[in-house]
């Protein structure tokens, strides 16, 4: 815990600073949510052909999930919401003429979660 799940699109490679973003992000849980930096865990899914209403040209998306075990307050899952928004802003830079449709999000993770760490 958290669990987090980047997915943006393919023509966001070269403009999306993944590991600063993660970085920063991490840090951003852990003084918002209350998480251990050793549990704060990153995964970027790139997705491919990004279609935004009637368009195909022309847009770039990317979304952030965030997992935590429960028992944030809505406030505090607010701030982390909009604290991702912000970072997003500071390290996607789409491509001239394209428009970037980026969110995210937080949820608890469900009571089945379960994990193992070892060798």
């Amino acid at each position: 815990m958290p669990q987090i799940t980047v997915d943006y699109s393919d023509n966001l490679a070269d403009g999306f600073d993944r590991p600063a973003f993660a970085r920063d992000l991490h840090s951003a849980v852990v003084e918002i949510a209350a998480a251990k930096p050793p549990a704060c865990k990153t995964r970027f899914r790139r997705t491919e052909d990004p279609v935004v209403g009637p368009d195909t040209e022309g847009h770039a998306l990317v979304h952030v999930h965030i997992a935590l075990l429960p028992g944030r307050t809505d406030e505090t899952k607010s701030r982390l919401t909009e604290t991702a928004l912000d970072l997003l802003r500071q390290y996607v830079k789409p491509a001239d003429g394209q428009m970037l449709h980026a969110s995210a999000e937080i949820r608890d993770l469900d009571p089945s979660y379960r994990k193992f760490e070892g060798e």
